[in-house]
């Protein structure tokens, strides 16, 4: 039986996919106490990069929004993993960290990054209000336009 958060996604039409592996040395996540600590995901649809390239150049603000919000369904994939496939176990969305390949002049990583941070109050309510930096990057690995990592309070 589906929980209130599956629930939920299915609602808004998210389908999370199989979690990413890493791509190079450290692990998905890492759960210690009540704490899950889920690395960074960068945006994946259909197991392949879907947005490369800086905001403010070969992106749009949207893009880069869209772009942010695939990387929390990674984070959420990731996170139904660390919670043995029970979403329902998520306590709280604590803090995100938002990362964003952009020009010198564009200054809205903070609008980019509300991607991720809007999926989660959508999906877990005022339990996904959380803590958050956006920062700006000249480059990320495999040139993606954003990556995003989050520490979760599960029960």
């Amino acid at each position: 039986m589906a929980g209130k958060i599956d629930a939920r996604l299915a609602e808004l039409g998210i389908e999370l996919p199989t979690p990413a592996k890493p791509v190079a040395s450290y692990v998905p996540f890492v759960r210690t106490g009540n704490l899950v600590f889920v690395s960074g995901q960068i945006p994946m649809r259909d197991g392949s990069i879907s947005h490369t390239g800086k905001v403010g150049a070969e992106r749009t603000l949207e893009e880069g929004q869209e772009a942010a919000q695939l990387c929390g369904v990674g984070l959420l994939a990731q996170l139904r993993v660390a919670c043995e496939g029970d979403l329902d176990r998520v306590v709280r969305v604590v803090r995100l960290g938002g990362f964003v390949a952009s020009m010198s002049n564009f200054t809205d990583q903070p609008k980019v990054i509300n991607g991720a941070s809007d999926l989660m109050v959508n999906v877990f309510g005022d339990a996904g209000r959380h803590a958050r930096t956006a920062v700006a990057v000249n480059v990320l690995p495999l040139d993606c336009t954003v990556e995003v990592d989050g520490i979760f309070e599960i029960a």
